[in-house]
């Protein structure tokens, strides 16, 4: 090669390792005009062009790259991740094949075949590419942590942790995976040094680390200036607005309001049975409804609901984060409703581009974003009081009774359980927790076991997510001088049964600090009180909104100590208890928290509001509905 070349090539990979772009292409320009068909110089412009997100131009490049030098092994790689960017996952495979054919003995490539294996949620087949990689390389720590991703969506809980335990060991600064190692430990019941941990875990993340994702965090501490930090680095370093489609022109008033509802729960999920009712029973005379699925295609039957409740339905799920953000444009879209946040699946990208002039985060993630392209947030005044406004960057939509939608229509099967088919005794009070198991923390643990040594032959009913976690429970349970035996746990069940077995529950016990959600109101919905212990964060006050909102504030404590006590207080006084339950019966039809036709009106409220505000060429400002 040329000299001056090669020299231009190095300063250009120097200023690409350093971040700096435009000095990168700079040198590889000068390099290009000295030999203008050099595969080298291509492949690295492609590289620029991939890491400015312009995946078009960086396809074009790799692809020149490969015409002119066909064997070199990583301008297809780098080719199979713009594919994988642009979810066109058949040709990113495909040059992930070209690449190990020419160089077997790039672990990378095995890897990143694996990540397209793990978007096309074929698991298996991506352990088997990472194990590849794994077996190239065994120090890969960003195969590793890959490869505990991949088996925590297949519950292989324990393997998961081990992966991570490796990948830190080897490079404790592996951005995201101490957060990520933390919520598997908590998903098996793994409490060891917990406490010590998330302090170590909150330093880094107050200096501006890239140490947890933001959703795991909601389970590990209340307070919300963390959630806010943690959000504001997630979305600077992973979603970062994007100004590649330009400014959205200004739309003006049309004969309705469009309003897209992105998400990729619309099937059998929580999400799915929250919302049905709410896009069946909106105004389609004021509004024009578009569901915008970017999830696995599932033919059950809430798919099927929500696919005749929308105007439009569309799948999206082949479609790049740009390509989605493309459409809602075309589409006209007013409001733009995330409905994931930063959960499972999210599609933040979207969102970056600029989907709708006005974008909401709405259900599916129980905090802030702390990205400045999101306007506005749905909430409602127990979840964030006027104190606590200054941990929310969104400007927040305030409905008048619980943010939460709800289904009337959700059917509890007539199934009668019996106690012994479940295994629960025929005799003693029935405390239950159907939280996810990470949301169980040892201090709400220790709590729940000085209650059960407080009522005598009472036991605690509680989900089985995965045997290791139940079996830790267990010991735990030993620990605090409680006999395992009186930790029941429930398996999974279909929705319909699940609600139908509350009713053998005698007092739901919440999680804290990230209390039941949907949870919380399929108990409610099933006639079994909730007992919630409130706290500052949004994800701590969700049950309590919920208790307000269906008239029983009563059960509603503020301390560790009034939340046992008021427990104790219920399990040794059947009155007291009977008296809340018939006042649940009572209040189930006649208070806001089920009455989806006024939720649906208060909600098109505040879509009204943000949609009038938008069209006077004014700002976000927080709503308040009465």
């Amino acid at each position: 090669m040329n000299p001056e070349i090669a020299s231009l090539l190095n300063q250009a990979l120097d200023a690409l390792r350093n971040s700096s772009l435009e000095m990168a292409e700079l040198y590889l320009k000068q390099a290009l005009s000295l030999e203008p068909n050099n595969p080298h110089t291509l492949r690295l412009l492609g590289v620029v062009a991939a890491q400015r997100a312009d995946y078009a131009k960086a396809v074009e490049l790799f692809s020149a790259a490969i015409q002119v030098a066909p064997e070199i092994a990583v301008a297809y790689s780098n080719l199979g991740n713009v594919y994988a960017r642009l979810r066109q996952f058949d040709q990113a495979l495909g040059a992930f094949e070209q690449a190990a054919s020419l160089d077997p003995q790039d672990a990378e490539t095995w890897s990143n075949a694996g990540i397209v294996f793990f978007e096309l949620k074929r698991f298996e087949e991506s352990v088997e590419f990472y194990d590849k990689a794994l077996a190239i390389e065994p120090n890969y720590a960003e195969a590793l942590c890959n490869k505990g991703n991949a088996l925590n969506e297949l519950k292989r809980y324990e393997e998961a942790l081990t992966c991570y335990e490796k990948a830190l060991s080897i490079n404790p600064a592996i951005d995201w995976a101490p957060g990520v190692w933390m919520h598997l430990k908590l998903k098996v019941s793994s409490w060891e040094n917990l406490e010590s941990n998330l302090q170590v875990l909150l330093a880094k993340i107050a200096a501006g680390e890239k140490v947890c994702n933001p959703f795991p965090l909601l389970a590990m501490t209340d307070d919300p200036m963390f959630h806010r930090q943690a959000s504001a680095i997630f979305a600077h370093y992973q979603y970062p607005a994007n100004p590649a489609l330009g400014i959205i022109p200004k739309y003006y008033k049309g004969e309705k309001i469009q309003i897209g509802y992105f998400s990729a729960d619309f099937h059998n999920h929580a999400t799915g049975y929250l919302l049905a009712e709410l896009i069946e029973l909106q105004d389609k005379n004021q509004f024009e409804l578009i569901g915008i699925s970017f999830g696995s295609s599932q033919s059950d039957e809430m798919r099927a609901r929500l696919e005749k409740s929308f105007d439009q339905f569309i799948d999206a799920s082949a479609m790049s984060d740009m390509e989605i953000a493309q459409l809602s444009r075309k589409l006209k879209i007013d409001i733009a409703v995330d409905l994931k946040g930063f959960t499972q699946n999210c599609r933040t990208g979207i969102f970056a581009y600029r989907a709708a002039p006005i974008q909401v985060s709405y259900l599916g993630y129980p905090g802030t974003m702390n990205a400045d392209y999101i306007d506005y947030l749905i909430a409602d005044k127990t979840l964030i009081p006027q104190e606590l406004q200054q941990a929310y960057s969104e400007k927040i939509a305030y409905l008048p009774n619980s943010y939460q939608a709800n289904d009337r229509k959700r059917v509890i099967s007539d199934r009668v359980f019996t106690k012994a088919e479940i295994g629960l005794p025929e005799q003693g009070f029935i405390f239950c927790s159907f939280n996810n198991n990470f949301k169980i923390l040892p201090a709400t643990f220790e709590g729940w076991m000085r209650i059960l040594r407080a009522v005598e032959g009472s036991v605690l009913w509680l989900y089985e997510d995965n045997p290791a976690a139940a079996n830790h429970l267990r010991q735990e349970a030993e620990k605090h001088g409680v006999n395992p035996s009186k930790l029941v746990f429930a398996k999974g069940m279909p929705l319909a049964e699940h609600l139908a077995r509350h009713q053998l529950a005698d007092l739901f016990l919440d999680a804290f600090p990230c209390n039941a959600h949907t949870t919380a109101s399929d108990a409610l919905w099933a006639g079994l009180p909730v007992l919630t212990l409130m706290g500052n964060s949004f994800a701590s006050r969700v049950a309590a909104s919920l208790l307000n909102a269906i008239g029983l504030p009563e059960l509603i404590t503020t301390t560790a100590q009034a939340y046992e006590t008021l427990a104790i207080e219920l399990a040794s006084n059947p009155e007291k208890l009977l008296s809340l339950k018939q006042k649940l019966l009572s209040n189930r039809l006649t208070t806001p928290l089920f009455d989806t036709p006024q939720f649906t009106k208060d909600l098109e409220r505040a879509y009204v509001q943000m949609y009038e505000r938008y069209q006077a060429d004014l700002l976000p400002e927080n709503i308040v509905l009465h």
